[in-house]
């Protein structure tokens, strides 16, 4: 709860206040089961996770590398094959979101499984291969075999550049000077360019078909309230102070409105172009558990307190 269980007395001593900063431990669902993540106490891994316990009991090893490590590894790597090894930089690039500690997660491995104890992998589930700036540069799943690789821009750590997929051919990008896309480039199909105003994003593909959007808002509540669509149709869409839709306009000039729970944000009615409602009523799992359409027809469901569901009932009864 939120507020203390008596008011304490005038010469009573308060008890101390939470830190603004707390260690995440776990995750529990409704169902009962737990995720549980396991920190190293000491070392250079202090205060980083580097296991997971699953709801089902599995164990997973997080496998993590310093720079000075990866550049270790590096250079007798470099000397077996009889090339001179890469120079890694002693310091990370600071990025928006400050000081980079250099320590990247390098595989996940499956330590216990109580299902399959001796039968355990001998590979990692995943790994990672990272660049001199400790930038992502592959993935590999468990039988070795890269499934994606990244290039990234020589002088702007951290832009991307290119990225692909196993068996498929490369996409690269273009930016410009404020490090927004500007162009995208993919071999195998539609290749695109974009165009930046002040509140709108102008987006053309290979085949000069031009779209539109337009924006209102900003940071994380702008949104796109038009799009100009190539055919010359216009879809426009309306939010509340929140960000959340509460109405569309689609290319036919028909408009939907959508009620929202101002807590919760689920929908409660849907106000279609012709006038007819349907509603909506949830538990307080803010699961669905009733429609009820223009004809005042219903249906239900009914779940378990684990949140499974329990019961169906059709319009149809």
């Amino acid at each position: 709860p939120g507020w203390p269980e008596r008011v304490p007395g005038v010469d009573e001593a308060l008890p101390a206040p939470l830190p603004p900063y707390r260690v995440l431990t776990a995750l529990a669902d409704r169902f009962g089961r737990t995720q549980t993540f396991h920190r190293d106490a000491d070392g250079e891994f202090a205060g980083n996770i580097t296991a997971v316990t699953d709801g089902a009991g599995r164990r997973f090893r997080l496998a993590l590398t310093t720079q000075a490590q990866r550049a270790e590894a590096a250079r007798k790597q470099a000397t077996a094959s009889g090339v001179s090894a890469p120079e890694y930089p002693q310091t990370m690039p600071v990025s928006g979101y400050g000081a980079d500690s250099g320590i990247r997660l390098e595989a996940v491995w499956l330590t216990h499984d109580p299902a399959y104890p001796d039968n355990l992998p001998a590979l990692p589930l995943v790994r990672y291969m990272y660049t001199l700036r400790g930038e992502l540069s592959a993935v590999y799943d468990r039988s070795g075999t890269q499934v994606r690789g990244f290039t990234y821009d020589d002088k702007h750590p951290g832009r991307m550049t290119a990225h692909r997929y196993a068996g498929r051919p490369q996409t690269t990008y273009r930016y410009d000077a404020s490090g927004r896309v500007t162009e995208q480039h993919n071999p195998a199909g539609l290749s695109y360019t974009y165009g930046y105003e002040k509140n709108a994003v102008i987006i053309t593909d290979s085949l000069n078909r031009r779209e539109v959007l337009h924006t209102e808002g900003e940071g994380g509540l702008k949104r796109v309230i038009k799009e100009e669509q190539a055919d010359g149709s216009t879809i426009t869409r309306e939010f509340d102070n929140a960000g959340r839709m509460v109405a569309m306009t689609d290319a036919a000039g028909r408009k939907t409105g959508f009620r929202l729970n101002i807590g919760s944000g689920n929908v409660t009615e849907i106000v279609t172009p012709d006038g007819r409602r349907v509603r909506f009523s949830y538990n307080d799992q803010r699961q669905l558990i009733a429609t009820t359409g223009p004809d005042g027809l219903r249906s239900q469901q009914t779940f378990d307190e684990r949140g499974r569901l329990a019961q169906e009932k059709s319009r149809s009864g």
